[in-house]
């Protein structure tokens, strides 16, 4: 059985006998058009086969016989494969889009899951390396010994967390002996309140070489993140070979 769209005039070889009684709906699979199709007309050399089957033979020769041209096969187009299941329909409803395989998903879903959780480890190890960076102060006040580690990097640090600033010194007469002033602020520069220890002066020549040293108490126990005070000693008759002066805290001596 022949069928041909109403809309787009593609024809499809169908089976007659699912056209049986008041036929069914079809749908071209080309265009995707629905429509009503009845069963098919018998053809009339079927009924004329038919009729001279049922009837006697006759009582003379049968005439010169004309022969019944071949009956024309129409085929689908090569590009529109003939398929039941691509013609029929029952419900009218277009036909459905091919479905991707499970594992297909699967797979970009595995592939995804595992680009996010490298994206995420690289940003959390960029975050705590520039943490590491931006707070190596901090975290060298909290854990002195990563001072030497900073350092090896090119970024000292201060481990105690307070420093020395605006240091000056003079030579003065008092009483006729000299009198070495020195001046200065002491600075927390860690991010929580800090023990103020006591200071240690160290004076030494030109080669490096301790000739005095002098320790003196600030005039405050604590400081609070961020704050300074200023403090002063002075030393009568200091060396007359010291050339540099140090200061340090009087704990870090060994």
């Amino acid at each position: 059985m022949i069928l041909t769209c109403p809309q787009c005039s593609t024809r499809y070889q169908a089976d007659a006998a699912k056209f049986a009684g008041t036929g069914r709906k079809v749908r071209c699979a080309k265009c995707g058009h629905v429509w009503h199709q009845t069963a098919a007309e018998p053809d009339a050399d079927d009924e004329g086969a038919a009729a001279l089957d049922a009837a006697p033979p006759p009582a003379k020769p049968a005439p010169a016989h004309t022969p019944i041209p071949p009956r024309r096969t129409v085929h689908p187009p090569a590009q529109e494969p003939v398929s039941d299941a691509a013609a029929d329909s029952d419900d009218g409803a277009p036909a459905a889009a091919p479905q991707r395989p499970a594992w297909k998903d699967f797979a970009w879903k595995g592939n995804a899951l595992a680009l996010a959780g490298w994206a995420g480890l690289i940003a959390a190890i960029l975050i705590v390396g520039w943490s590491a960076v931006r707070y190596r102060q901090e975290v060298a006040t909290l854990w002195p010994r990563s001072a030497s580690l900073y350092a090896s990097v090119g970024l000292p640090v201060n481990a105690r967390g307070l420093a020395f600033s605006d240091v000056t010194y003079s030579r003065d007469q008092e009483d006729g002996e000299p009198v070495l002033a020195v001046t200065g602020s002491l600075v927390n520069i860690s991010g929580r309140e800090l023990a103020v220890p006591p200071v240690t002066l160290v004076m030494t020549d030109d080669s490096k070489r301790e000739l005095y040293r002098w320790t003196f108490t600030p005039t405050v126990s604590t400081l609070a993140a961020g704050q300074s005070v200023k403090f002063s000693t002075r030393v009568s008759s200091p060396p007359t070979g010291a050339e540099h002066l140090q200061l340090q805290f009087a704990e870090a001596e060994k």
